[in-house]
């Protein structure tokens, strides 16, 4: 029973994890800034095809990352070392209360200005299923490998997806009630518990890289 509880407790902090990178308010202001001048009708639409390109994109990571890192010859503590300074990277980004550049740049943000199609780029890659959010599933789906995992894993993205809908379906009525500060407060949080799990990724990675470190 209490080894059944610690999974429980890990799939748990994975789900979080993967909400703190996904961070769906932190995309708050930047939906409400490309999607002034939009119609209601394409207001409706841009979340809901949003949601589907976040779910479409890490499912394929969930069930394809290991490949992808084999392709490459890279194995899983490297990629944890790297990924986790990746995500060390956004994390600090975010406790600043801004965008990394490893999730959307400048030019980027301004190309998307003179684009009909936001809701798949950036908002959907590579603003909320970017570099970070990719890592950060490779590295999960590793830690609790075979078909249970990755369709528990594959169960996480979705309930993700599903919160990144609704934080872009109410995007207006959260930025009117939070504001800009709480908006920021609420990265800097996501950035916290972000940081933690990335130098324990790092940690792990070069335990095994580097064996007298132990």
């Amino acid at each position: 029973m209490t080894s059944l509880n610690s999974h429980y407790i890990e799939y748990v902090k994975m789900l979080i994890g993967i909400i703190a990178i996904v961070n769906p308010l932190g995309s708050v202001p930047i939906f409400l800034a490309l999607a002034q001048g939009k119609k209601k009708a394409e207001l409706r639409k841009i979340p809901q095809i949003t949601a589907i390109t976040v779910f479409v994109v890490l499912v394929l990571v969930v069930w394809a990352g290991d490949t992808i890192l084999s392709f490459f010859g890279i194995n899983i503590a490297a990629f944890q070392a790297g990924g986790g300074l990746l995500i060390l990277l956004i994390a600090i980004s975010m406790m600043h209360a801004q965008t990394s550049g490893a999730k959307h740049t400048d030019e980027e943000a301004q190309e998307a200005q003179d684009k009909e199609a936001i809701a798949v780029v950036p908002l959907g890659i590579p603003l909320l299923a970017g570099p970070g959010a990719i890592s950060m599933v490779i590295i999960n789906t590793n830690q609790i490998p075979g078909i249970t995992g990755k369709l528990i894993l594959s169960a996480g993205v979705l309930i993700v997806s599903i919160i990144v809908w609704i934080a872009l379906r109410l995007a207006e009525p959260i930025g009117q009630k939070l504001g800009i500060t709480g908006l920021n407060i609420a990265t800097r949080i996501m950035g916290l518990i972000l940081a933690g799990i990335a130098v324990q990724m790092i940690t792990t990675g070069l335990k095994v890289l580097l064996p007298g470190l132990r």
